[in-house]
């Protein structure tokens, strides 16, 4: 085996700067890490090797996405194409392996000195075991976070992966430090994503908006409703409880923008409900637009002007907790997560979504929560990444105990 990696991957010639391996595999992994990037790729003393892979290789999910990357400035050093599609378990586990199997050869071939990894992805775990066993230095961003769905125990399982650790807020930071971890080697940054949300962009336009996906024409001048729906992958009740979502939207009778989900297992039968509804459903379906891709400056322009974004999706959580939007958080996808008063928590029921979202339109804007923002987040994360000692040993880092109470 060793013979025939060598023939097939040839590692880079050392240029003296440290390189930064950064693995993207979605286009909103792109999106909220693009400050960071650039970043680190006008850093003198740094050498970013950008590798893609996963549904940001795939059209339906991040069409051009390659043309987007490039005209960014940035050099993508290789394409690793390792997604088995279907929406289903066995996809998304086989997927997994794939992706050991694909980026242990890259990161043969790019011999990095630190692999960035980013948030709670399955396919994230999968990269990181394989830098691990190749004795790659990793720094994770987002540890700590809890959430419902396997993600909870991905991101904890990267963590334990993990050399440095960049957590958005101090519960997270607390989390990280109860597993274990040297605490010289966790920076409470803030969030990248709300970083990006922070930044003045350009203004969503209708126009702009309906030049993607298929469906009614939204006005973004007047109300509309946001909804983003992802699978829960510990939960085979994905089709049912995206009905009833649908049924929700559709007796609030608002302008709806729909985003389609995610890749994770149970997406093959939410796309299938959401296709049957858009072709079957009539008056119902008259007033949504159905979207499978937008670019991260365009989607932050949608939560800034949405009336309510609805579903679970963790742009609830963190860029609309900044931008003030409010929230109707839908199911167990979020669960437990660090929240600001524009949240509001909901089961899988129509009645309740339907009431829940009156109420938050008739509340309006929330005031700006800081809960995860820190200013200069992506340059506190380069400071770190260009100077720290690297290391690649891990040891349990035992904290002192307290004394016993009397």
């Amino acid at each position: 085996m060793e013979t025939l990696l060598a023939s097939t991957t040839r590692k880079q010639p050392r240029t003296g700067k440290r390189r930064v391996c950064f693995p993207i595999t979605s286009r909103a992994y792109y999106g909220r890490c693009q400050l960071l990037l650039k970043k680190l790729h006008e850093h003198p003393g740094i050498e970013l090797e950008l590798m893609l892979g996963g549904s940001i290789l795939l059209d339906k999910y991040s069409r051009h996405i390659a043309d987007d990357i490039e005209a960014g400035g940035f050099t993508i050093s290789t394409s690793l194409f390792n997604v088995i599609e279907g929406g289903n378990h066995v996809a998304m586990a086989k997927t997994a392996c794939l992706t050991a199997l694909e980026f242990t050869n890259g990161f043969h071939a790019a011999d990095p000195d630190l692999v960035v990894i980013c948030g709670d992805r399955f396919e994230q775990l999968a990269i990181a075991m394989a830098a691990a066993y190749l004795n790659k230095t990793i720094a994770h961003i987002e540890g700590g976070d809890v959430s419902g769905s396997i993600d909870e125990s991905v991101r904890h399982a990267i963590t334990k992966l993990a050399h440095i650790h960049f957590v958005t807020n101090e519960d997270a930071r607390r989390r990280v430090l109860a597993m274990g971890e040297d605490p010289t080697y966790v920076f409470n940054t803030g969030s990248l994503d709300v970083e990006v949300a922070s930044q003045a962009g350009p203004a969503m336009t209708s126009a702009v908006v309906n030049s993607y996906g298929v469906g009614h024409e939204v006005d973004v001048t007047r109300p509309f409703l946001l909804v983003i729906q992802h699978p829960v992958t510990t939960e085979a009740t994905n089709r049912p409880h995206l009905e009833e979502t649908l049924r929700a939207v559709s007796a609030l009778d608002m302008p709806a923008i729909w985003i389609w989900p995610n890749p994770d297992a149970g997406t093959g039968e939410m796309a299938d409900s959401l296709r049957h509804f858009r072709e079957q459903a009539g008056h119902a379906a008259s007033k949504m637009r159905f979207i499978t891709d937008v670019p991260v400056n365009e989607f932050i322009a949608l939560l800034r002007v949405a009336a309510c974004l609805v579903g679970n999706s963790s742009a609830g959580i963190k860029e609309c907790s900044f931008l003030g939007t409010p929230v109707v958080n839908i199911g167990v996808r979020q669960q437990g997560r660090l929240h600001a008063e524009n949240v509001v928590h909901v089961g899988y029921d129509e009645g309740e979504i339907v009431a829940a979202v009156r109420r938050q339109i008739a509340h309006g804007r929330f005031a700006p929560s800081h809960i995860y923002y820190r200013e200069g987040a992506s340059q506190a994360m380069v400071d770190v990444l260009a100077g720290i000692e690297l290391y690649t040993q891990k040891r349990f880092y035992d904290r002192p105990e307290a004394p016993a109470s009397a």
